[in-house]
């Protein structure tokens, strides 16, 4: 019997080994799983941004094609900007007014720019597993000598589920600026992301079109 379990043990660590993935190939199955969503599926995510001193600004993003929601909370205000790619309405709790804009020229939806930090993200750094749990892999990225973008972050971590192989989180340092995305999901309906007027009774209309 022990000397079964001897010859035994050498097939069972190749066996792991097998199904070990390298942090590299994590991240391209998961940029795999997230082609799979294309834009009639939509995406929301909870940006922070934590900025020293001046504290921590939420952002919450939902985008479905051309259109968007943006919700931003700080120092305890919310202010809420939908767009349809021309027409941009921003409503401030703060004062009950929702103002009506043209999108100004080179803005472009928030998520948009946000998912594109998932592509190609291994681009220009050494990537490791951090961290491993039953649920996620924790993955360090470190910006390499060879990468000559100054606006890269210099180290990012992305937390992947096992299951779905979707991300769970990203968190990078920019520009003195540490920045987490969460909450990340696939599935947006229009409504989430159209300007309702009924939905704001009272509120003062100011139309700068």
């Amino acid at each position: 019997m022990k000397r079964f379990v001897i010859s035994f043990l050498p097939l069972v660590f190749l066996a792991f080994a097998a199904m070990a993935q390298s942090p590299q190939e994590i991240l391209d199955r998961m940029e795999e799983e997230m082609d799979k969503h294309d834009e009639k599926d939509g995406v929301k995510m909870t940006v922070d941004v934590k900025v020293p001193i001046l504290g921590t600004m939420t952002t919450k993003v939902y985008s479905l094609g051309d259109k968007m929601r943006m919700e931003v909370k700080t120092m305890g205000v919310t202010m809420i900007t939908w767009s349809d790619g021309v027409t941009e309405w921003t409503y401030t709790d703060k004062t009950n007014e929702v103002e009506i804009e043209k999108v100004k020229e080179g803005s472009g939806s928030g998520s948009e720019g946000d998912m594109e930090m998932f592509e190609n993200i291994t681009d220009g750094y050494d990537v490791s597993i951090k961290k491993e749990t039953a649920a996620a892999w924790h993955i360090q990225c470190k910006k390499s000598k060879s990468n000559t973008d100054k606006d890269a972050p210099k180290s990012m971590e992305i937390v992947v589920e096992k299951t779905t192989y979707h991300p769970l989180s990203l968190t990078a340092s920019i520009s003195g600026a540490k920045m987490t995305m969460h909450d990340i999901s696939f599935g947006i309906t229009e409504e989430q992301v159209t300007f309702n007027i009924d939905d704001y009774p009272g509120a003062k209309i100011t139309d700068k079109r």
